[in-house]
């Protein structure tokens, strides 16, 4: 007896067990106690059968991404933070945060064992208009979060708190790192470029994503990856990594694509038809030890 299913055909029942899978994950009703894995089995199938195109299917793999990465994974480290000290000449710290494009920035007395508050741009606005402004009457508070507290509950945070912008201390309470609400957005939705960003700013060429992965621009330079990671890809015909990738395809890359040099595997996360923009590196080797010195 052939069971009566409403008229739908092979097609409609895949789609529905699909989504049923992506209830039961948010409603943790897998019955196995493994129900990412089965989620995302479901979303490569729901990709193969056009279900979900790859925009989509790219978004909902950050979104379980983002369970099993960490504050430390994707922070930006200290010596990197641009903060604002109330002590120095206000001419020198109001340059500074005008360069930087910045909208939000900590305020530390000294240094930063003494984070006081954070500064929004416009209270920058606020002190060119009046000489009598006085920033520190007008900090807000920091959010502190731990460098192994999952993004996903930082973004939770982030909502709930209307926060823009977190520090990241160890586990000595130090200042170890930064991030913003931007920063765990992308790894959802991939880079979100706005009218400060820059095209040669090598600060997020090369970001951690992972354990042996990470995400990297392709327009960055072979000399700084190599610098950041002590290899020595060469290719007489390329300057970045993005030109590594086109030349091993032998044609222009298109998303999906993979290929391997120096001991990483680049695959492409983002093109369009005339070149690649983002890439991800995952590590496939240890880097290979110096020789040993001679000691003849």
């Amino acid at each position: 007896m052939t069971q009566d299913n409403g008229g739908r055909g092979p097609e409609d029942s895949a789609d529905s067990s699909f989504f049923h899978r992506i209830g039961a994950f948010f409603r943790d009703e897998s019955e196995d106690g493994d129900a990412a894995k089965q989620l995302q089995s479901a979303m490569q199938n729901a990709r193969a059968k056009g279900v979900i195109g790859e925009d989509s299917f790219s978004m909902m793999e950050g979104v379980l991404k983002i369970s099993e990465l960490c504050a430390s994974d994707i922070m930006i480290p200290r010596s990197r933070i641009k903060a604002i000290n109330l002590d120095e000449p206000r001419e020198q710290w109001m340059r500074e945060a005008r360069e930087s494009g910045h909208s939000r920035f900590p305020v530390i007395d000294g240094d930063f064992s003494n984070v006081i508050g954070l500064l929004h741009a416009k209270d920058l606005l606020y002190s060119l208009l009046d000489p009598d402004y006085k920033p520190r009457e007008h900090l807000r508070p920091v959010k502190f979060v731990t460098e192994t507290m999952a993004l996903n509950q930082i973004l939770k945070d982030f909502k709930t708190e209307k926060q823009h912008l977190a520090l990241v201390v160890d586990e000595f309470g130090e200042i170890a790192g930064l991030l913003t609400i931007e920063d765990v957005i992308e790894q959802i939705v991939g880079d979100i470029d706005d009218e400060f960003d820059t095209e040669d700013s090598e600060a997020k060429n090369i970001v951690p994503e992972g354990k042996n992965r990470w995400r990297v621009k392709a327009v960055t330079l072979l000399e700084q990856f190599n610098e950041y990671f002590h290899t020595s890809i060469r290719d007489p015909h390329c300057e970045t990594i993005g030109g590594i990738v086109a030349d091993r395809l032998e044609r222009m890359p298109r998303r999906g694509d993979s290929v391997e040099a120096g001991g990483f595997r680049f695959t492409v996360l983002s093109a369009n038809d005339r070149q690649v923009k983002l890439l991800q590196a995952e590590r496939l080797s240890a880097p290979a030890l110096p020789p040993a010195p001679d000691r003849k």
